[in-house]
């Protein structure tokens, strides 16, 4: 049975087109992995099944009393909110219904034998779909997936908007999973998660009955909980049976075929064009050049869509610095509460150091502290000599208004347009995203103006932030390659062992220097 159906989809962003006449049908039970490049409208594709966006064109027909959960890349949590309002407002509709039922007992008391009829039918349906529901034990329910991702210990009554990029992605987790919606959309939800959530999660998604759509660049997680890939590219998407890598090596066959059969015919129409050219002019073969021009008017041209630019990713290493690049002493990191214990860390040059952990122990509030960004509550951080550090943020707030062009040039006035365009097409990024406002790019094409901006600085430490979050396959294996051959030190916060293990020489686990109980 279909759950969704989308039909002849249409839809751009003023002259750059997104997607160009597809289709798309969810049946009950898919998981389906929605992959693609950065910047091919994955999210967007999400928004408009969602209600989010009105497309240009096609129709988006959802089957009757289907619930849609979505977790969104970019969703807000208000300020005053505490957690567990956050996970309660998952049984708003129930709530509702329990205030709609004291009103009926409040009013139960004035009405007449006819009214009271009604209202006692009414009240009855209401207990009855309560119970049904499990309302009576919301407060359990809360308590056992506040406990499976970690909220538990953060404490409930704390207001979201104090909380770190992960701890907000696992709460609104957690409220889409107490909705049990019928089906789940996911974008990128393994974002800002430590490697402990992404196995529960991945055991959820595995045992879970019902459809979901899942957008991700985290490959491993994709082949272990999804069984239908849907690749979007050029503005289609084509629909592949199997894992990830399964759709790989399809892709790989489909696309060589298309190459070859591309060659076959051109090498036919150059022939059959030169024919018509030798031919045309002689009364004789007149007629035989005007079947073959005819042939020529008839035929269905393949094109080969044009090869999107792959990125590529140099760091500049500057000057040698000294022996001793940072070295603390008893430094305690924290806001209002110390998030570490007083720590004695040292970096010397030519380290390359992961620091790993769960969310909200403190792993940013580190890079920040030895930064000199936020103060630290006590101790000191002693910063080396000749020092040339590229600090890449977690995340980076605000409306930003400024074309890519802009943004670059801020860093770099000496620029011309050239070099500028130059730097940010080696990034992955086309002409239309270059002279797009930064705030329209995807998260992944947000990153890799960031990069651009790290990568043509000179730097000889290199402070990161999940610098993985969000980017594409390609993207990622490109800056996997840089920070391998980069001769300078890297200090690297990450939650993917794929990515970190053959870059760094050392991990730091933070979880034995916080305060935090997990």
């Amino acid at each position: 049975m279909s759950i969704l159906n989308v039909e002849h989809l249409t839809h751009g962003f003023g002259d750059r087109a997104i997607f160009n006449d597809v289709s798309f049908r969810l049946l009950k039970g898919e998981h389906i992995g929605l992959v693609g490049a950065n910047g091919e409208g994955k999210s967007t594709f999400m928004n408009i099944v969602t209600g989010k966006l009105m497309p240009d064109e096609g129709k988006v027909e959802w089957a009757k009393n289907v619930r849609a959960g979505y977790l969104d890349q970019h969703a807000v949590l208000e300020k005053g909110m505490t957690i567990q309002d956050v996970l309660k407002s998952a049984f708003d509709p129930l709530l509702k219904k329990e205030e709609r039922m004291n009103e009926i007992c409040d009013h139960l008391g004035e009405a007449d034998e006819n009214e009271m009829e009604v209202l006692m039918e009414e009240l009855g349906t209401i207990q009855d779909e309560l119970t049904l529901h499990d309302f009576y034990t919301i407060d359990a329910k809360v308590e056992e997936v506040a406990r499976a991702l970690g909220l538990l210990d953060l404490g409930l009554d704390r207001d979201v908007t104090d909380l770190s990029g992960g701890q907000r992605t696992k709460v609104l987790l957690a409220k889409l999973l107490l909705e049990k919606p019928d089906i789940l959309l996911l974008d990128e939800p393994t974002n800002y998660l430590d490697e402990e959530h992404i196995v529960w999660l991945k055991r959820y998604l595995l045992d879970y009955e019902n459809a979901f759509i899942l957008i991700s660049h985290d490959i491993p997680f994709l082949n272990e909980v999804v069984n239908i890939i849907y690749h979007m590219e050029n503005q289609e998407l084509n629909r592949y049976v199997g894992d990830y890598d399964h759709f790989q090596e399809v892709y790989a066959v489909k696309k060589s075929q298309l190459e070859a059969a591309y060659r076959r015919q051109q090498q036919e129409i150059s022939e059959l064009k030169d024919f018509v050219a030798r031919n045309k002019a002689r009364v004789s073969t007149r007629n035989m050049a005007m079947s073959r021009q005819k042939k020529l008017d008839k035929m269905d041209v393949i094109e080969l869509a044009a090869e999107k630019p792959k990125p590529e990713f140099h760091f500049r290493y500057g000057r040698t610095p000294g022996r001793m690049l940072f070295e603390t002493h008893d430094l305690v990191t924290g806001y209002d509460e110390p998030l570490s214990k007083p720590l004695n860390l040292s970096m010397e040059r030519g380290q390359k150091i992961a620091i790993t952990g769960t969310n909200g122990i403190g792993k940013t509030t580190l890079l920040k502290s030895i930064l000199g960004l936020i103060p630290s509550l006590s101790g000191s951080c002693e910063l080396g000599e000749n020092l040339q550090i590229g600090y890449f943020e977690q995340e980076v707030r605000g409306d930003n208004r400024t074309t890519c062009i802009e943004e670059l040039w801020q860093d770099f006035p000496s620029y011309t347009q050239y070099e500028i365009r130059s730097a940010l097409a080696k990034c992955g990024l086309t002409t239309k995203h270059i002279e797009s406002q930064v705030r329209v790019l995807s998260g992944g094409e947000q990153a890799k103006v960031r990069l651009c901006k790290l990568i043509n600085r000179d730097t000889n430490v290199l402070l990161l932030d999940e610098p993985t979050n969000h980017l594409d396959v390609d993207a990622k294996d490109a800056l996997k390659s840089a920070l391998k051959e980069y001769k300078g030190s890297i200090l690297l916060i990450c939650h993917e062992p794929e990515f970190y293990q053959d870059v760094v020489n050392e991990v730091w686990d933070m979880s034995r220097w916080t305060t935090k109980v997990f």
